[in-house]
This record gives structure tokens, sequence and C-alpha cells, in this order.
């Protein structure tokens, strides 16, 4: 009998300690609470990316995404649904104000999704950058992916359908002339939310984590500047703005204001799009190597090979730092449109200002104007001098005691070295060792 009591005694000591262990686990708990607000784009996907990366490997126990979102990109809202799909922490959706277009799908795609009073789900009629309507596979598409995260929660399809297709009509619900948007008495009357909660706490309580640890997850400003860029609002203002500086810098001699506002611009796109995950350091590459071969193309003579190549390799650059390579070639179309009507009227407003006269002669340079032309060397050909300086391939020369501005052929020439003038264009004139 004494050795049945020691021994249960001595199990009881190594029990304590472990459930001790697993109620300070229970009370330790640890909620991630994860913004979704704005549009629905890669940046934002980045953002969710790190914040469900950071909340499993912390051991939360689960993921609340607070949605306020207007809708956004198809591309971006299915990378988040995998994203949620594949997440080993459960995730939930509260929305705090309004889940339209993008936001209604990603609600659905949540394991349950909550509203709080006044706020709105619906409205996910797919649509182009544009606004326009677009074909009937692509509407079947997103009809489909909407019926079947609404089925995966246990929610009727046909509610979610009808937030897509304004043709569907549901009884005391919605006409055939409107789409759905439901308000949250509506969808709780229907039971299309899983719950209605005046503020977090309710919430959390309802999934039993009213003691929970909360972890706010904010945006860094490396993803606030990248979420800013990738939208394609955004991104289409940047390349015209670039665009139309580097048109005016090419125009305009020298390098100035224009010149830093179109890199500044490009360099905007470039390093959001590369922060959002777009793309990598060689669109820089491809782009820089754009700029360089229309700058060949405008001093070196040829068929247009080398300018057309330039313009092909900015295009790309373009496109391959967007989301898909549509929205990229949509955003470039845009871009240019409202480049040219952007330097068009620039141009315009600067001849009617006087400025303009400032640019670009108004006169054409004659003797009667009192214009004297370039002095012509061409009498030096042949000669035979003297450097004064060393040619780093340019300085000056001496010719029958008469100083010269010369240059070699690329090579360096010491000072006081005898050259002879092999070549004049204009006042170019062209040395070589004698």
């Amino acid at each position: 009998m004494v050795k049945r009591i020691l021994v249960f005694l001595l199990l009881l000591m190594l029990l304590v300690p472990t459930l001790a262990t697993v109620q300070a686990a229970e009370e330790n708990q640890t909620v991630y609470v994860v913004p979704l607000e704005g549009a629905v784009e890669p940046g934002l996907y980045r953002f969710l990316q790190r914040s469900f990366a950071e909340a499993n490997e912390n051991g939360a126990a689960a993921i609340i995404l607070e949605l306020n979102t207007p809708g956004g990109l198809v591309n971006s809202a299915t990378d988040i649904r995998e994203l949620i799909y594949n997440s080993p922490v459960p995730v939930y959706a509260y929305v705090r104000y309004s889940a339209l277009s993008a936001g209604a799908f990603l609600a659905l795609a949540c394991q349950e999704f909550y509203m709080a009073p006044g706020s709105t789900i619906g409205a996910a009629e797919i649509q182009t950058l544009s606004g326009a309507a677009v074909d009937e596979k692509t509407v079947s598409a997103w009809e489909a992916q909407m019926r079947t995260v609404a089925q995966n929660q246990g929610k009727d399809p046909q509610v979610a359908a009808a937030m897509v297709r304004q043709e569907i009509a549901i009884e005391n619900l919605v006409t055939s002339e409107q789409l759905l948007t439901l308000t949250t008495e509506e969808a709780e009357e229907i039971g299309f939310t899983d719950g209605v909660f005046a503020n977090r706490a309710a919430l959390l309580a309802e999934l039993g984590l009213a003691e929970a640890v909360i972890t706010e997850v904010v945006l860094s400003p490396a993803e606030r500047l990248a979420r800013l860029v990738t939208h394609p609002a955004a991104a289409t203002i940047l390349i015209t703005v670039g665009l139309a500086a580097l048109v005016i810098e090419i125009i305009v001699a020298g390098f100035g204001v224009a010149g830093v506002v179109s890199i500044l611009a490009f360099a905007l796109y470039f390093g959001g799009s590369i922060i959002a995950g777009l793309a990598g350091s060689e669109v820089i590459v491809l782009f820089i190597l754009g700029i360089v071969l229309l700058l060949i193309e405008a001093v070196v003579p040829n068929f247009g090979v080398i300018g057309l190549s330039g313009i092909i390799a900015i295009i790309a650059s373009i496109v391959m730092s967007s989301a898909t390579p549509g929205e990229g070639i949509r955003i470039f179309v845009m871009s240019l449109f409202l480049t040219i009507l952007l330097v068009a009227g620039l141009f315009r407003y600067l001849k009617r200002s006087g400025a303009w006269s400032h640019i670009i002669l108004q006169y054409s340079e004659t003797k009667e104007r009192g214009y004297v032309g370039p002095t012509d060397f061409s009498y030096l050909l042949g000669k035979v001098g003297q450097t004064v300086t060393s040619l780093r391939p340019s300085g000056a020369a001496e010719f029958d005691g008469e100083r010269i501005d010369v240059i070699s052929e690329g090579t360096f020439i010491p000072q006081s070295s005898a050259v002879k003038v092999v070549k004049v264009e204009g006042t170019r004139v062209v040395v070589r060792v004698q």
C-alpha cells in the first residue's frame, strides 16, 4: 500500500510541471493582427507573406486579417488566397469597414470571416484597369473562384456569384439590375457571415483567445513604398513623369532638372517593383541599356536599328516590372499617351510664355544679323606643329606660332611632342605623333 502511494506521488510530481507548462503556453498564446488595407496589389502580397511567416515562426495561435479594401488586382488576390490556404496558422477575416471586389474574395478565402457593425462586403465585378468590362471567359473564371471560396467556407455560392454578375437575382436580396453588396445586417440575416462583433476584443473572446497576446504587424517604410509604387495608377504616373522628363532633357542641351526628375521617377518605379518582388536588378540593367542605345542612335548614323533596340529594351524593362505582362503593356501604353499630351502641352506653354526663346533660336543666324561662323581650320591639314600641353586625348598645339585646340586619335601624347594634323572636321582638329 505504501509503495502504491509513493508511486502515485511520484507520478503526480512528474505531471504537475507538464500541466503548468501547458497552462502557461495557453496563457501566452499570440494572435497576429494584420491590416489588409487599400488596394490589393503585389506590394500587399509581399507584406502579408512576411507577416504570415513571422506568425508561423513565433507559433501564433491565429492570424486575424482586418479588412478595409476597395479591391484590386485579381492576380494578387489569388496569390494571397494561396498564402491563406497554405498557412499552418488559422486565418480569420474581420471586415472592419469594407471588403469589396477582391476584398470579398479574400474574406471568403479565410477559415471564417466576421464583420463589424456598419461594414459592407461584395461588389466583386471584374474590370480592366480602365474600368471597362472584360470578356466572358475571364468573368466566368472569376465567378467560379468566388463560388469556390464561398463553398469552402460553408456559405451560399449563389450569393457570392451575385457579387460578380449583375444579372443574377436573389429574391428579397438583390435584383438583376445591380451587383450584390451586403451590409452587416443583411449578411447576418442570411447567414453569410460567421458573426458580428463591435470590436476586436469581442471577436477574440468568441475565438477563445481573449487572454492572447496581440501582435499588430505594421508596414515597413520599404513596404509602404512598394505598395504605393506598384499600384497601377501610381506606376502610370511615375512612368509618365519619367518619360516626359527624359524627352525634355534630350531636347534641352545639358543635364539639368529634367534629367534629375527622370532619374528619380524611374528609380522609384523600378525600386518599388524590386522591393515588391516583381522583378530583379536585371530590369534596371535592361532599362539603362535602352537609354544608352538611344543615346548612341542620336550620335551615330545608322538605319535606326540601334534606336529601335533601345526602345524595345525600355518597354521590356517596364513590362517585366509589372505584376503581369498584360498589365505592364497597358500601363506603358497609357503612360506613353499621357507623355505625348504632357510634352505637347508643356512646349505649347513655353512658346506662349516666351521661355521657348531661351531654348530654341527664334531667328536664323545670318551675317546680316551679325552672326560669325566658326573659324575654318582646313588650312591646317598636313601641317606639323608641337604640343603645348599633354593630349589626354584633347589639349593644345602650336602651328606656325598659332595656338590651336586639338585632339589626338585616342592615344596619349606628351607635351612638347611633334604632331601632324591628319584630319579637320569643322572646328575639330585631329593630330597624331609625327
